[in-house]
């Protein structure tokens, strides 16, 4: 069985993401102050009919006097005005004399029995009213009278409809403005995440709107901070690019100049030689046409070769290069042999490292152009080292000769810079080679007449010794 591909589904958009982290806190805040809110709005309505219920008994535990030995009740029009401040609510309230016997009640069926009687003169209790949840208060006045003596309870009571009813007016009360004040909240969220999303609208369309050849730098001005960082690291990356399609168009460029005038000569050199007899004649073709292939193969590597060193320079991670072991890499190497098997070539390297931060590869490549030329175009011998020079690490290669004319060292590094008298054993690329790579890893390539001779070196920044 194969794995499917996984499905391409969308990205959500900044705006859809903002304003869904927007509505989740407004909804989580609504909660609390939902939660918050209905626990005030309780408490404020339960102390709010507490004291209506501790009003209506407190007038008519005031209205009990004793009459012949006896309790006796007027009931005051106050208490119930009182307790008319409710009226959804059914009411209770009963007067109980020493004995527990009724006094008086609304229900003298029915009696409420409070809990055990605590050390306060007023208790509150919660009970059932007719099936109906209920809050009562107990107050207890006491009678010391020659007659009568003892405590004389009373217990109002009323149901919870009107406190509920207030709490849940307080809740609305704290919630209706804070909806209100979010759909406000997020129309503002909309409209300021859509215009600090503007820009980012304007660098699409430029995009959109640019030759698929135009890599120069977008504008930065006038820019949001964090827009200006990525804006900054796209233009980097279009940097990059841009010096990999030149590099590109360069190397088809140089293949296309250079290969034409050899695959010329070959061909007339080949139909030369096919054309006369066995003689004189046909071997100088045949000798002229193994030089072009030779200078052909020599090309074609170099050509390759600075494409490769071109690529890896922007791509491949920078490491730490001991130098001297570039330059023993390049003695080590045979490729020497083949344009010169009889060469003098002397290695001079010390004991202290000279370390770089570059591509090994890279390296290699400009130390075998360097010494290459060396030996094409100077005399023997040809030394080549390594080493420090005022905080500097330099990979050098030095020849016996006395080194090109002034006006030829002027024009060294160029791509195809060639001279008469060596056209058929140089490309002109080895220099450049040699130079992409300083540029490359912030070096600079020096050419100098010396005592003993002419020496080129390649100069980096030292990178300090890891242990």
């Amino acid at each position: 069985m194969t794995d499917r591909p996984p499905l391409d589904l969308p990205g959500r958009s900044l705006v859809s993401r903002v304003l869904g982290t927007v509505l989740a806190l407004l909804l989580v805040g609504g909660v609390l102050v939902a939660a918050s809110s209905w626990w005030n709005g309780r408490q404020a309505a339960r102390q709010a009919y507490d004291r209506i219920l501790v009003g209506a008994a407190s007038d008519i535990a005031e209205s009990i006097r004793v009459l012949d030995g006896a309790p006796v009740v007027d009931l005051p029009v106050s208490a119930f005005q009182l307790l008319a401040q409710a009226p959804d609510d059914r009411i209770y309230y009963a007067v109980i004399g020493p004995d527990g016997a009724l006094v008086t009640g609304v229900d003298p069926d029915h009696i409420v029995t409070p809990p055990a009687r605590g050390g306060g003169a007023v208790r509150y209790f919660d009970d059932a009213l007719d099936g109906e949840p209920a809050r009562f208060v107990q107050l207890t006045r006491r009678f010391v009278e020659r007659d009568f003596s003892g405590p004389v309870d009373v217990i109002v009571g009323q149901t919870l409809r009107a406190r509920q009813a207030m709490t849940r007016d307080l809740v609305l009360d704290a919630l209706l403005p804070m909806v209100a004040a979010g759909v406000v909240m997020m129309i503002l969220a909309f409209l300021v995440i859509r215009s600090a999303l503007r820009p980012l609208g304007a660098l699409v369309d430029d995009l959109a709107g640019r030759d698929p050849y135009d890599l120069t730098p977008m504008p930065t001005d006038r820019l949001p901070g964090e827009l200006q960082v990525m804006l900054g690291a796209m233009n980097r990356f279009m940097q990059r690019l841009d010096g990999q399609v030149d590099a590109m168009r360069n190397l088809i460029s140089d293949t296309a100049h250079q290969l034409r005038t050899p695959v010329a000569a070959i061909r007339v050199h080949t139909e030369t030689a096919a054309a006369e007899p066995e003689g004189e004649t046909r071997a100088r073709a045949m000798d002229r046409l193994l030089a072009r292939t030779r200078s052909l193969g020599t090309l074609l590597d170099q050509l390759l070769s600075r494409a490769l060193v071109i690529h890896r320079t922007d791509s491949v991670p920078r490491t730490p290069v001991d130098l001297r072991e570039i330059a023993l890499e390049i003695m080590e190497r045979d490729d020497h042999i083949a344009l010169m098997p009889d060469a003098e070539l002397r290695l001079e390297i010390g004991e202290t490292p000279v370390m770089v931060r570059a591509d090994a590869f890279s390296l290699s490549e400009a130390g075998r152009n360097l010494l290459n030329n060396a030996l094409a175009h100077g005399q023997q011998p040809v030394s080549v080292g390594a080493d420090l020079q005022e905080g500097e690490a330099v990979l050098w290669v030095q020849d016996s000769g006395p080194g090109p004319e002034a006006r030829v060292l002027d024009r060294m590094g160029e791509r195809f810079n060639r001279d008469s008298g060596t056209r058929e054993q140089s490309t002109g690329i080895g220099l450049s080679i040699v130079h992409s790579v300083a540029s490359a890893f912030g070096g600079r390539v020096e050419m100098t007449p010396t005592p003993d001779g002419f020496r080129a070196a390649l100069i980096l920044p030292a990178e300090p010794e890891t242990p």
